[in-house]
């Protein structure tokens, strides 16, 4: 092969290589409703209420933990979490029950829910590997 040919498809190489992890990356994160701040915690019974949402990147990553802001929220908790996980961009929610109201929501936002219970690190491992 010329050296004429050989520096285009290098430069192609370089930039897939460059594009390819970024592509990943751009998938959007995983929301955990859970019990605590770590990936060893349980996934929480009810979405809306949960302490913490866990926040996955498309490879099953923790990227952050954030203290749910509408834990304590007298009514209407899942709609307003689910405004809050969208601001995120968030497109799948994991959680052991979502609410009537959460549901809703999650369906016109065009969110992917899932039920889970256990071990939070499992659930989304079992998400991604579907």
């Amino acid at each position: 092969m010329s050296k004429k040919m050989m520096l285009p498809l290098l430069l192609l190489a370089a930039l897939l290589g460059m594009t390819l992890p970024a592509l990943a990356a751009d998938k959007p994160p995983i929301a955990v409703a859970a019990e605590g701040q770590t990936a060893a915690v349980q996934v929480s019974k009810l979405a809306a209420r949960a302490p913490f949402f866990l926040f996955f990147d498309a490879t099953g990553g923790l990227v952050e933990a954030v203290a749910n802001p509408y834990q304590r929220t007298a009514g209407g908790a899942g709609p307003q979490v689910v405004e809050f996980l969208a601001a995120r961009g968030v497109k799948t929610v994991i959680a052991g029950e979502f609410g009537a109201q959460m549901t809703a929501a999650m369906k016109a936002k065009g969110m992917i829910f899932r039920t889970a219970s256990g071990n939070v690190a499992e659930a989304v491992k079992s998400v991604i590997t579907k």
